[in-house]
């Protein structure tokens, strides 16, 4: 036999004792511990979540998020959208005619009440934009509020303040304490 063939035999020799070496040792599979404390751990979690919501037919509203999980056996049950959430509100012809979206969202279910964090941006179906870094949304009081600064933008003007109050529509509104110049339209 020549050279080479009987390199390649031997190095063929060589991985196969390894490998066979490498496959009789008695190491145990790790161990993974069993869940101590279900209601830390989500009952649901999904990632890329997108639903549309219909009246008679009519797609109105749809919502988008990363990742949503369900927290169903914690002492306060809650859904937590670690990567933000998206609302669109859809007008009969299918064009956007409000927004919402954050950063970060948790909705606890037995309160009705929404939390919601990180540059909070909503517009309004007249087209006025609130931004804030914390906004709550009582559902059982129809009532949207926060205690932080919040930038209201108009079509005219700009008010920003601390503390804020409005309906769930966002129509009626109020900022508690102003800030800044404030112009009157005296018509």
């Amino acid at each position: 036999m020549s050279g080479k063939i009987m390199n390649k035999l031997t190095t063929a020799l060589l991985v196969v004792v390894v490998l066979f070496a490498v496959s009789c040792t008695k190491e145990e599979p790790d161990k993974i511990e069993a869940v101590k404390d279900r209601k830390t751990l989500p009952g649901l979690s999904s990632t890329k979540i997108t639903t549309v919501i219909s009246d008679s037919g009519i797609t109105r509203y749809r919502i988008y998020t990363d990742k949503w999980e369900i927290y169903d056996r914690s002492a306060d049950p809650y859904w937590e959208f670690t990567k933000g959430l998206h609302f669109e509100r859809f007008a009969e012809n299918l064009s956007i005619n409000a927004t919402f979206t954050s950063n970060y969202a948790r909705y606890y279910d037995r309160k009705r009440l929404w939390e919601f964090k990180g540059k909070v941006r909503a517009i309004n179906l007249e087209g006025v934009m609130f931004e804030t870094e914390i906004l709550y949304w009582d559902e059982s009081q129809d009532r949207i509020f926060s205690d932080k600064f919040i930038r209201v933008t108009r079509p005219t003007m700009i008010i920003t303040g601390v503390g804020f109050e409005a309906d769930q529509s966002l129509s009626k509104w109020r900022i508690l304490n102003p800030q800044g110049p404030i112009y009157i339209d005296e018509k």
